[in-house]
């Protein structure tokens, strides 16, 4: 199952973190956010162990979202290392996905 990523576990859960981050930037009235949550929940099922995956409700954390400059949800941040290694931004399929975290694991 996906992490719940939030203000106050970020930095322990994904910025120290030695495996690869994939963070799903969403928001419950976000119609496209919720048609890749699925997609989203197989990676973390499918990945276990290998990579962190995770969501930021932006709602709920402003202040993530402003620290990564998100404009646009969904937006998927890739992180690795602490930094932001690579983007997604809209609806995308899962193959896209894949691509990504084969390219950063």
């Amino acid at each position: 199952m996906a992490h719940e990523f939030n203000d106050s576990n970020f930095q322990e859960k994904v910025l120290t973190s030695e495996m690869l981050s994939v963070i799903d930037f969403w928001a419950e009235w976000c119609g496209p956010c919720r048609a890749i949550g699925p997609v989203i929940e197989e990676l973390s099922k499918e990945y276990e162990g290998k990579i962190n995956v995770g969501k930021v409700n932006v709602d709920n954390n402003p202040q993530l979202s402003i620290n990564y400059g998100i404009t646009s949800i969904p937006a998927i941040l890739f992180v690795k290392g602490g930094k932001v290694v690579d983007k997604l931004v809209g609806a995308q399929p899962k193959g896209n996905f894949v691509k990504k975290i084969q390219q950063h694991m």
